[in-house]
């Protein structure tokens, strides 16, 4: 996927938020602890919900308890400040050294840090990321980053900027460019940093043999922490890793990090309030029982992420490419119902998302028009489309899906419909139903798809409303075979408001792209190269490019951008050490003590 690190599902670990507010704490003077405190400031009691990390290896990671783990174990070769959000040398955890480009802005090289190892006492060099880039450039794993590349090892076109990657000298990586770009730089952070030296001898070059065993648990790693053990949908724990360079305190203080699975996010909320986890990130509709609660620290800040309702706009019984193997476009038929943007807009009028935000989120959170969620620096004025079941009901006529019974309890009905007249007459007379599906676990998606199954009823659509595995709904979505369905992207850093690596049909890749809708406009993807191409990068020229991009997702709507929510992080008030910054609420838990009463 382009740019997988500025596109990522939240994490548990590591929230990344929007408003710098530290709360007070109250801490007694054994805090600090001193060296001999080294493993033995607690455990750490986080969870996840839902199902299984599917992964352990960091190059086929992409959902979010994968991501959550091999977050623990494997580092980014550039840091980002959870202050400013921006990239930065020098960070804790990070590789980077330093960097700069040659004057031609296409060819960068990246200096990294010569004190770093891996916990089996092997330094970390341009070789482990080498290996990681390669074995996703490779074309052959299941990894989602593959669109960083220009091409792929068989010179299949990627849709990426980047030309190549190698290593100048044990700590020296040069990264060449297809050309100067304001937000290429992003690409480099699309794969983690593995132990070659290990990685090598369990695959070699045969990298698809990752796909084989992908829960094979690390056994050398960097961070924290190490030694993970697994439970199946039990939990997953580790302990502190004390060789390990970058702690706040110079020793990492937890002596063990545990995350434990729960059914649903109501589940982990009561374990939070009945103390037996220590830490976690509190849905909106559960957020109010913590404001003002003694019991707690709190921190909330909008969310860097919004929820959306995707629809596949392509023959879901075909599933294709966006482009061939020489990057020219597929033809991928068009969706029954939402093919028709009419159609896609009407149902935005047909379903009450302020009435979402206030019920069902209670307050905590914002509509969003497209993706100008509230940390987006790009705010194109747009009107909301309002709900409006009348309005809904008329645009749908207008797009030949009619009440033929005058009956909303039975469907609409084809007649005259797109897809009836310009791919399959035979379509005509069959009735506006279709399947909206969502993970199962999360509350929140849950209620608003029963909103939307009623909603879509009173105006004479038919909705199949399911609640099924997180594993189920990704299969779905990858394999582009769904009508629609109900997520979120959690978005990383630096804020990017190009939507690329979403929206671009390069990221249109059966089982592999974030592009699931194959949605295809062919001036956004000019606007694309235009935006991250201007001279100087200068910000009001890009700012009117993007806002021209969210203009075109308003008149075609892709999808219902539904909202950005309002992100609380808590931690119970025996926590000593918890300091979230603007970015990371989770930042400095290699310093926290934990002592319950």
């Amino acid at each position: 996927m382009k740019r997988i690190f500025a596109f990522l599902v939240m994490l548990m670990t590591v929230i990344l938020l929007g408003t710098l507010m530290i709360p007070a704490l109250a801490q007694d003077g054994d805090y600090p602890p001193g060296p001999e405190g080294a493993g033995e400031g607690g455990t750490i009691i986080d969870y996840y919900f839902g199902d299984d990390p599917s992964t352990f290896n960091p190059i086929l990671a992409s959902d979010s308890a994968s991501l959550a783990v091999t977050g623990l174990f494997y580092p980014a070769i550039v840091g980002i400040d959870p202050v400013t959000g921006e990239p930065a040398p020098n960070l804790p955890g990070s590789v980077a050294e330093s960097w700069e480009y040659d004057e031609t802005s296409t060819i960068l090289t990246v200096n990294l840090r010569q004190d770093l190892f891996w916990n089996d006492g092997t330094p970390i060099t341009a070789a482990d990321y080498v290996y990681a880039t390669s074995a996703v450039r490779s074309g052959v794993t299941s990894s989602p980053r593959t669109s960083m590349f220009e091409t792929l090892d068989d010179g299949t076109p990627a849709g990426g900027k980047i030309v190549s990657i190698e290593a100048a000298d044990d700590y020296t990586v040069v990264i060449t460019f297809t050309e100067a770009d304001c937000t290429a730089f992003n690409d480099i952070n699309d794969v983690s940093l593995v132990p070659a030296h290990i990685f090598s001898e369990l695959y070699g070059t045969d990298y698809a043999l990752m796909d084989e065993d992908p829960r094979a648990l690390p056994t050398v790693t960097f961070g924290q922490w190490k030694d993970l053990e697994f439970a199946p949908a039990e939990r997953y724990s580790v302990i502190a890793d004390q060789s390990y360079p970058d702690t706040l305190l110079g020793f990492v203080s937890p002596g063990e990090y545990v995350a434990q699975n729960v059914p649903d996010t109501n589940v982990a909320v009561e374990r939070l309030l009945a103390g037996d986890l220590t830490y976690g990130v509190v849905p909106a509709n559960r957020q109010a029982e913590f404001r003002g609660n003694s019991d707690f620290q709190v921190f909330e800040a909008d969310a860097n992420s919004y929820v959306y309702i995707g629809f596949n706009l392509a023959d879901p019984t075909n599933p294709q490419n966006g482009v061939d193997e020489n990057g020219e476009l597929i033809d991928q038929g068009l969706h029954p119902i939402f093919g028709d943007p009419a159609v896609r807009i009407a149902l935005t009028h047909g379903i009450d998302i302020d009435g979402i935000v206030a019920g069902v989120l209670q307050g905590n959170g914002t509509r969003i028009n497209t993706h100008t969620y509230p940390l987006n620096w790009v705010q194109a004025e747009l009107e909301p489309r309002l709900f409006d079941p009348a309005l809904a009901s008329q645009l749908l006529e207008e797009a030949g899906w009619v009440d033929d019974d005058d009956d909303t309890a039975t469907p609409r009905v084809c007649q005259g419909c797109l897809y009836a007249t310009e791919v399959d007459a035979a379509f005509e007379g069959s009735p506006m139903s279709f399947t909206l599906i969502t993970n199962a676990g999360n509350t929140i998606r849950e209620q608003i798809g029963e909103v939307a199954d009623q909603q879509w009823a009173d105006i004479g659509v038919e909705v199949d409303f399911q609640a099924i595995d997180f594993g189920v709904v990704l299969e779905q979505t990858g394999a582009q075979t769904f009508d629609s369905y109900i997520l979120g992207w959690g978005l990383g850093l630096p804020v990017n408001p190009s939507a690329d690596g979403i929206f671009n049909v390069e990221s249109d890749i059966v089982n592999d792209g974030f592009n699931s809708y194959s949605y295809y406009n062919e001036e956004y993807e000019e606007l694309i190269d235009a935006g991250s191409t201007v001279a100087g990068c200068d910000v009001e020229e890009r700012r009117a490019i993007y806002e021209r991009i969210q203009t075109i997702f308003y008149e075609q709507q892709p999808v219902i951008f539904l909202y950005s929510g309002k992100t609380m992080a808590v931690a119970q008030n025996w926590v000593q050490g918890w300091n979230p910054v603007q970015w990371a609420a989770a930042h400095d838990n290699d310093a926290w003590v934990i002592t319950p009463d």
